[in-house]
């Protein structure tokens, strides 16, 4: 009991100090953003965005993770991708960055489609937690059977996307991880690797993802072993991709699953459907409302420095710059993003987007 009791301490702590840290912020999307202009060709809008954010030097990169902090904050890069399979980008676009907790879609995308949605919805959850993504005392709040929302949850928060990942099958960490691979590099259009270097700076320090791998174990939310789990799911944040990439997986989903550039069906329209609905209501961590309200497209980030939005039935836009804003998203990309949607007009909320 007396461990039980440290342990839960231990993670009540690191739960509020990573909300001091990850706080939301008011600032990042630009109330003073210069007035669309409807008149822009896409390509005229990338150039605008890059254009207009390009000298932008707010937010910081990610401190925690060595190989993160040190990369260069100059490179940017911006890339729309079409459903009919066009392409339009300015910048560092073919640049590799890690992936991070963009990952998450994409798993999810898979586990998804082979556990079926209202297996997902019971032994996930979809609705926002409200804290930070790494927080662990959202398991503890959430672990109400009365509100019929499993503690996890949803699958874009760490212990979402931990119990996600346990959800993968096969018989062994490099058979489950070799589905995680190969799904996401379907999305990209081409085989993607994982990155040994962010995967040892991540392994190296990664006690408190495995400490609410093991909570969620105390709740029977966790669906493999705790260690296995962690490993799988710090590869999967770990693998390498550009912006041309993001913006070609995120036009897959736009596409119902099929990919616009090799013509692969991935995954079902449906299943796109619902992922798209949880990358709306929690991709931006615990500033997705605010995204949402101020942008209107589902949208994923990752504290890599890359984020991408979708509009469905249309493209993409996939944006990397490695600072970030106290939520852990991409400063220039949010800027970027709400500067080409704003231009095009294509905000999913709108009557004749």
């Amino acid at each position: 009991m007396r461990k039980q009791k440290t342990f839960l301490k231990y993670l009540i702590i690191a739960s509020i100090s990573s909300y001091a840290f990850f706080s939301p912020t008011q600032e990042v999307l630009a109330r003073d953003a210069p007035q669309p202009n409807h008149t822009l060709t896409t390509q005229e809008a990338v150039n605008r965005a890059y254009n207009n954010y390009k000298s932008t030097t707010d937010g910081s990169n990610a401190s925690y993770i060595p190989y993160l902090e040190k990369a260069n904050k100059r490179l940017y890069g911006i890339v729309i991708v079409t459903i009919d399979g066009k392409i339009f980008k300015a910048g560092d676009s073919d640049y590799s960055f890690p992936v991070e907790s963009i990952s998450k879609v994409f798993t999810l995308a898979h586990v998804l489609k082979i556990q079926g949605a209202k297996n997902l919805q019971n032994k996930i959850g979809v609705n926002a937690t409200g804290l930070p993504f790494n927080s662990a005392l959202a398991i503890e709040l959430n672990n109400d059977k009365l509100t019929g929302s499993p503690p996890p949850g949803n699958p874009l928060v760490n212990a979402g996307a931990i119990a996600t990942a346990s959800l993968v099958e096969g018989k062994s960490l490099e058979e489950k991880w070799n589905t995680v691979i190969k799904t996401a590099s379907a999305f990209a259009g081409r085989p993607l690797s994982l990155n040994k270097d962010v995967y040892d700076s991540e392994m190296s320090d990664n006690q408190h993802n495995l400490a609410i791998a093991i909570l969620l174990k105390s709740y029977n939310y966790l669906y493999a072993d705790s260690i296995e789990t962690i490993d799988l799911y710090t590869r999967e944040c770990s693998y390498d991709i550009t912006a041309k990439d993001l913006a070609v997986m995120g036009a897959t989903l736009a596409n119902g699953g099929n990919n616009p550039l090799t013509h692969q069906n991935v995954i079902d329209e449906e299943t796109s459907m619902r992922v798209l609905a949880v990358m709306a209501t929690a991709g931006l961590y615990n500033t997705s409302g605010e995204w949402l309200y101020n942008v209107g497209l589902p949208a994923k980030s990752g504290v890599g420095g890359g984020i991408v939005a979708v509009v469905p039935g249309k493209m993409a836009i996939a944006v990397y710059s490695s600072p970030l804003d106290p939520a852990g998203n991409s400063v220039r990309g949010q800027l970027a993003i709400q500067s080409i949607a704003h231009d095009l007009g294509i905000n999913i909320f709108k009557k004749n987007r």
